[in-house]
């Protein structure tokens, strides 16, 4: 008697989640959305159940096992490519695969090296440091809209944008960061979260400054010579420079003293302090190094749209940065660069299901933290 009424409870149980949803979903969707919302989450329950089952994880354990082989190979694969023949091949690759494009591609490919330049800056703070910023966008903004103002109001061109763009924003972050790096963990984070919601309506409200919500438009374009470079392919090519040149300084930078010093903090930031590391100025050099990167490609941004607005510059922005970098790989570049082209280029071929992106973006997420933790193409923690 006892056992058949815990099978009764169990399935009362298994019950409980799908139908408490649906009947909260009821009153706002309607009973035939009501009713998927209670099959889906029915559906999770069931899975989740039939995972829990021995049978389940044996074969679980099993890929897992298959994948951490694949791992090692891939890994394996990752340093080989390090080759100089390796990369010249596939830097000429990537010089050459626009001319098989149209400029819709191009532009997409564009918007993906501006991310990667992004994520790799910013996993100087994330990656190296172990500081999360969740308000990177703030310092993209600023480098943007100094562009934007200097080149609309005094003609600044643009290659001394891109060295004022990066000093501006650098600037502003060694103000903020000689006030709030004395933080620790969340509570860093939540200074930044609320440094880019700042940012954003300030840009918005100054009106006389920025232009308010309508931006500013009619900004200088790159020129090389008498050349004006204004069509998709110019600025792929022009992109593309900027990344390797990143590239370049971002390797050198986590191969050099600076760099192990950065690691040694994100490891264990006490035991960094106790072996004679500054670990206030080693945090605030990664700060204004990362924001210096950041306002440099708020600069490119400006020039290429030829317009800018604080609804570029949203809290958004900041977390698919953010997960570029953690999707990829924290500390990876390799990483970092697939999880930029991950999540710019594949939503763009997917544009088809539009509305289920942000729901396989949520899901690869979950998977990711749950069995790949490190990221793609990144290492384990410590090692």
């Amino acid at each position: 008697m006892s056992e058949s009424r815990n099978t009764v409870t169990r399935y009362l149980s298994f019950l409980a989640v799908p139908l408490w949803a649906g009947a909260l979903a009821f009153p706002f969707t309607g009973p035939w959305r009501a009713f998927q919302v209670v099959m889906v989450i029915l559906a999770g329950v069931a899975l989740w159940g039939l995972l829990k089952t021995d049978a389940a994880s044996r074969i679980v354990n099993a890929v897992l096992y298959k994948a951490s082989g694949l791992r090692a190979s891939v890994n394996s694969i990752l340093f080989r490519t390090r080759s100089p023949l390796f990369l010249s091949v596939f830097i000429a690759l990537l010089f050459v695969i626009p001319f098989f494009q149209n400029d819709y591609y191009r532009d997409v490919l564009t918007l993906t090296g501006m991310y990667a330049v992004l994520a790799l800056g910013l996993n100087i703070m994330v990656g190296q440091t172990g500081l999360l910023n969740l308000g990177y966008v703030a310092f993209y903004a600023i480098g943007a809209y100094s562009y934007a103002i200097l080149s609309t109001r005094f003609g600044l061109g643009f290659w001394p944008g891109l060295v004022v763009g990066a000093a501006t924003s650098a600037f502003m972050a060694l103000l903020i960061g000689l006030s709030t790096l004395r933080l620790r963990g969340d509570y860093f984070a939540i200074v930044t979260l609320g440094l880019g919601e700042i940012t954003r309506i300030v840009l918005n409200n100054s009106d006389t400054v920025t232009g308010g919500p309508n931006g500013i438009s009619r900004i200088g374009r790159p020129a090389i010579g008498g050349m004006v470079l204004s069509t998709p392919l110019d600025f792929y090519y022009l992109i593309l420079v900027i990344a390797i040149v990143t590239v370049f300084a971002m390797n050198r930078l986590m191969v050099s003293r600076i760099g192990r010093a950065w690691i040694a903090i994100r490891e264990d930031e006490i035991a960094a302090e106790a072996m004679g590391v500054n670990t206030f100025r080693l945090k605030l050099l990664a700060f204004v190094v990362a924001s210096a990167w950041a306002g440099m490609t708020g600069v490119f941004f400006a020039a290429k749209m030829a317009f800018v607005s604080p609804e570029s510059f949203t809290f958004f922005e900041s977390v698919m940065i953010l997960c570029m970098v953690v999707l990829g790989g924290m500390g990876s570049i390799p990483g970092i660069i697939l999880g930029a082209f991950l999540l710019v280029t594949l939503p763009e071929v997917f544009r088809d299901f539009a509305d289920y992106r942000m729901l396989g973006f949520g899901v690869a997420l979950v998977l990711m933290m749950v069995f790949r933790p490190q990221g793609l193409l990144g290492t384990a923690k410590g090692k």
